[in-house]
């Protein structure tokens, strides 16, 4: 079995790290890595001894690669050919009928709110993402709510296999106190970290509203990455007065480090698959704070492992933020990272997904829809 997986490139966040760390446990002659741009995802890739190809675009409109990309298929022979994204999966799409390969895709995320915020133009990009998906042999549906959310789109679910994230677990990072000084953070104050793009999907206006109601000084946010509405959370920041609560740290890689300085990990978001950013903070031991999407039900089934809310509701989000401060002034937060850690490393570990992804593989081809070369 020979696959290819195709994502466009540019990714900085979880389908980052979700393609390199799986493509990392399969031979090194069973999969490649095919990019249209340099980044760090095709950086990172390399350093990890995947083979990686890039097929340069002039702009992300320029179809000139479509047929290099068929010849490439075709001619190295992939079984399987895994997309990730709406650019890889409009690509695939248009070559699908000359492409001999399998097509899988992995939804990362809703592809009805991909280009959320985007006016007429991501309008159009919507229609165009959804029209993709009737083309595709295969879902990964990277939790079973979005396996519910493409069969609500008229996908068949014999076509969708629930397929959770995984890491390596290792053994958690010491805090390191230096660090945690670095960004002027006392040893009482109550750190919550939030490790997410600067896009609308991603909720900060909730987190920044809900820490502004609680009017605490003693609790800070660390805001890891960077996105597209970077100004306007600036901007948020000032305008309710939490200059001095609130730091942004950019695209970090040492997100272990920060996690293992953090005293609550927060997830907002409106929409989310099953969040690789909250399986880093259990490694750290690090409870989480999250709104109720995808399958994060999954991982926080209960008070003893965090606090999961309903999207967008600024009330529920403040509360979860006082309780988890009072727990920390009695030196009880730590208890609900240690039982998160126990949870994830049990359930969501990187091994199990690899090896339900290749389960998965050997049935599609099994069932003689194609044929092994």
């Amino acid at each position: 079995m020979k696959v290819l997986h195709v994502i466009s490139g540019g990714e900085t966040g979880g389908s980052r790290k979700h393609v390199n760390t799986l493509l990392k446990k399969f031979p090194t002659e069973q999969v490649c890595l095919l990019v249209f741009q340099e980044g760090i995802l095709a950086e990172e890739a390399r350093q990890a001894g995947i083979r990686v190809e890039l097929m340069k675009q002039s702009s992300r409109y320029d179809l000139s690669v479509l047929k290099k990309l068929t010849g490439f298929i075709n001619e190295e022979e992939f079984d399987i050919v895994h997309s990730h994204g709406p650019r890889a999966n409009l690509f695939l799409s248009l070559i699908k009928k000359n492409m001999k390969a399998a097509w899988v895709t992995t939804i990362h995320s809703d592809p009805k709110l991909d280009f959320m915020k985007g006016g007429v133009k991501g309008f159009l990009f919507t229609k165009l993402n959804l029209s993709t998906l009737k083309k595709i042999d295969y879902f990964f549906a990277v939790s079973d709510r979005f396996k519910a959310n493409l069969m609500a789109l008229g996908i068949s679910g014999d076509k969708i296999q629930s397929i959770y994230n995984g890491i390596d677990f290792i053994e958690p990072l010491k805090r390191d106190t230096e660090m945690r000084h670095s960004f002027n953070l006392k040893n009482d104050d109550l750190v919550l970290t939030m490790v997410a793009r600067l896009h609308p999907i991603k909720g900060h206006d909730l987190v920044l509203h809900a820490l502004n109601k609680l009017n605490n000084l003693k609790i800070h946010l660390l805001l890891v990455g960077d996105g597209p509405i970077k100004t306007e959370i600036e901007r948020m920041v000032h305008d309710l007065g939490l200059d001095k609560q609130v730091h942004f740290l950019g695209f970090r890689k040492d997100v272990d480090e920060i996690y293992s300085i953090s005293d609550v990990a927060l997830l907002a978001s409106h929409s989310e698959s099953f969040p690789l950013a909250l399986l880093e903070a259990a490694n750290q031991k690090t409870p989480v704070l999250t709104t109720d999407v995808g399958g994060v039900r999954q991982l926080v089934t209960d008070e003893r492992y965090g606090w999961v809310t309903d999207v967008n509701d600024v009330e529920a989000y403040c509360g979860a933020m006082q309780e988890a401060y009072q727990l920390h002034i009695d030196n009880k937060l730590q208890e609900r990272g240690l039982n998160l850690y126990e949870h994830a490393k049990a359930n969501f570990s990187l091994d199990l997904l690899y090896e339900l992804t290749c389960k998965t593989y050997e049935s599609i081809l099994d069932k003689q829809m194609f044929t092994i070369k």
